[in-house]
């Protein structure tokens, strides 16, 4: 599939009509989607013919881009049961199959490296500091092949944080947002079961108005995405 078709295809999908601020709500456009896992696919092969969780699925666009690009088995997973209804929707008006499983990230209960690749847009941490190294935890442990993560690039400056938790003075949680991209890399190889860590690209996150706080109609946020790979792989871009 090229990948104007693919961004088509997602920006049919419906998206959230009273999203929740305290989850950071916020959808993944079909642009950024459609690159993200494009540039998975076809310069890594991390996601056709592979089993792929899209971590905090929201309205499933990231899950649904994988199984468009002929991935085995998809699963979104979400802590919001209304995202999820939203998410089933979508996928059914696509005709693809998705396992949607309702959970908090942290309590999955999942065991070993049980999927290949893991995608995600986890919430950037300015609600609740330090979600989005949570999710990137978990996600090392489940995935045995690569995880892909979307952290915003003005964080990259925060190295203040990131330095006193890799002194032992800060927990993961109280490092919130860092990911100041020499300090994330070091987190992620030392403590998060990475083999390796690298940002592929710059990317525009397109913020519709969708609070109250919102002051404009669209704000465009650079996002870095970042490839990390678990311990245990060295397959291609290793």
């Amino acid at each position: 599939m090229k990948l104007k078709q693919l961004e088509g295809l997602l920006g049919e999908l419906q998206q959230f009509s009273n999203p929740k601020v305290e989850l950071e709500q916020y959808p993944t456009g079909p642009h950024i989607a459609s690159r993200m896992l494009f540039t998975a696919e076809n310069s890594f092969e991390d996601v056709s013919n592979k089993v792929v969780a899209d971590f905090g699925c929201g309205c499933g666009t990231l899950g649904a881009a994988a199984a468009l690009l002929g991935a085995e088995h998809v699963m979104g997973i979400d802590i919001d049961s209304q995202a999820l209804e939203l998410a089933s929707i979508n996928a059914e008006d696509l005709e693809l199959d998705i396992n949607f499983i309702q959970s908090d990230i942290k309590n999955l209960g999942w065991r070993g490296q049980i999927v290949d690749t893991v995608v995600m847009n986890p919430p950037f941490g300015t609600r609740k500091k330090g979600a989005d190294m949570d999710f990137l935890c978990v996600a090392l442990k489940v995935a045995s092949q690569a995880v892909y993560s979307l952290h915003k690039t003005s964080t990259r400056d925060r190295s203040v944080s990131c330095i006193r938790y890799l002194e032992g003075l800060e927990t993961i949680s109280d490092v919130g947002v860092c990911v100041y991209h020499k300090h994330i890399k070091r987190v992620a190889l030392r403590d998060l079961n990475a083999s390796s860590a690298e940002v592929l690209c710059e990317l525009r996150f397109d913020v519709p108005q969708l609070y109250k706080f919102h002051k404009k109609k669209e704000v465009d946020v650079a996002v870095d995405l970042w490839r990390f790979v678990p311990k245990g792989n060295q397959g291609k871009g290793t």
